[in-house]
């Protein structure tokens, strides 16, 4: 396949259906915020290793999660009911991306894809108020969480991390239940993974994904920093 390399001065991307047949859409661009948020809204996202060019990414099938199927385990239950952790939002999303970035992904070469250009890129998203981190605490210290972008009533989940037993599990537990209390439609987990059908993520084909997000374009984007509820 012949790959699009993007014009630095354009924002615009080749359709989110026409890609290799690993998912890649386009190489090159920048990690600005207005074209991250740009391809995200168009169901693609960037991924790649530190010095090689920068790969666009919309893979079919895709991996989300629908708000109401979230499963909780029962070995969970007592995580919550004893409120073995706590749960804040948006606090420490640069150590919350950097703690991301510290853990070995698989097929990864030359270590983390979440590259210093990449947690300032995010950062800058993040300070515009659609980047969102979730912390989870045990007494003061962070043993765990994770972080993607809101826009519309989808969340576009990034990545995760944990210091103590089932730390994402219970990040990602609050969120989900946050997010469906708030009317959001999708949870998009990108790659599967066992952690993430543990919790209910399964497959759609690429083309109901961005049916979704189609129909995503009528919702707003609602910009700002998070706040922890009082029942979480």
């Amino acid at each position: 396949m012949r790959y699009t390399w993007l014009h630095p001065f354009s924002l615009a991307f080749p359709p989110a259906d026409r890609t290799d047949r690993y998912g890649v859409v386009a190489l090159g661009g920048d990690l600005s915020p207005e074209r991250i948020l740009k391809a995200y809204a168009l169901g693609i996202f960037p991924w790649f290793n530190s010095g090689d060019p920068i790969m666009w990414w919309c893979p079919d099938p895709r991996f989300v999660l629908y708000p109401d199927e979230l499963k909780v385990a029962k070995s969970m239950r007592p995580y919550f009911n004893q409120r073995k952790y706590r749960v804040t939002y948006d606090t420490h999303f640069r150590d919350v991306m950097t703690a991301c970035g510290q853990i070995e992904r698989p097929g990864q070469r030359g270590g983390t894809w979440i590259s210093e250009d990449m947690i300032e890129a995010y950062v800058q998203v993040h300070e515009l108020g659609y980047a969102h981190s979730v912390e989870v605490w045990q007494d003061e210290t962070l043993v765990g969480g994770l972080y993607g972008i809101a826009l519309g009533k989808v969340f576009f989940g990034e990545s995760m991390f944990m210091r103590a037993p089932n730390a994402s599990k219970f990040g990602f537990i609050t969120l989900v239940r946050r997010l469906r209390a708030q009317g959001y439609t999708l949870v998009d987990c990108q790659q599967p993974t066992r952690h993430l059908a543990s919790l209910g993520a399964r497959s759609i084909s690429r083309a109901d994904f961005l049916e979704h997000l189609r129909a995503n374009e009528k919702e707003a984007s609602v910009s700002g920093r998070w706040q922890a509820e009082a029942d979480e």
